[in-house]
């Protein structure tokens, strides 16, 4: 994974307005069936060429909750980080994600309520410049004040 800044914590009284952080990751044949391994979705159209030929995709598609995933390792290792805990998440899938796209999770502070530590996200993935995953997730954020 190529993180854009390093793993840890942004307290909530650090958190500005337009703060994005993103990482970047390869979706492997691995990553999918280790995905379908924890979730117990074995739907072929992840995990069988020939039964994927033949759909929409015209071939296999990583999970849309394996590329969230990516959005979930944003907001719990760089913004706002370690201690953060998980309010509530909208997703819209765009497009799949085939087993060796570099995908391009990235989240932005959209929203801030300093009184109750919540953070409002835009959260987005791309493959190749094109968003495949749009959404947005709310966060309680992690306080100086209780460390």
């Amino acid at each position: 994974m190529l993180d854009n800044f390093p793993r840890g914590t942004i307290c909530i009284e650090d958190i500005e307005m337009g703060m994005t952080r993103h990482l970047r990751k390869v979706v492997t044949d691995e990553d999918i069936e280790m995905f379908a391994q924890v979730s117990t979705d074995r739907n072929p159209v992840h995990l069988d060429d020939a039964y994927a030929q033949d759909t929409i995709f015209e071939g296999r598609i990583a999970h849309g909750m394996l590329t969230a995933g990516l959005i979930s390792a944003v907001i719990g290792e760089q913004l706002p980080g370690h201690g953060t805990v998980y309010m509530g998440q909208t997703l819209k899938f765009l497009a799949p994600v085939r087993p060796g796209d570099m995908v391009l999770a990235e989240v932005e502070v959209i929203g801030i309520d300093h009184a109750k530590r919540r953070v409002q996200l835009d959260c987005r993935c791309m493959v190749d410049g094109k968003k495949v995953m749009i959404g947005e997730a709310t966060v309680l954020a992690p306080s100086r004040k209780f460390d």
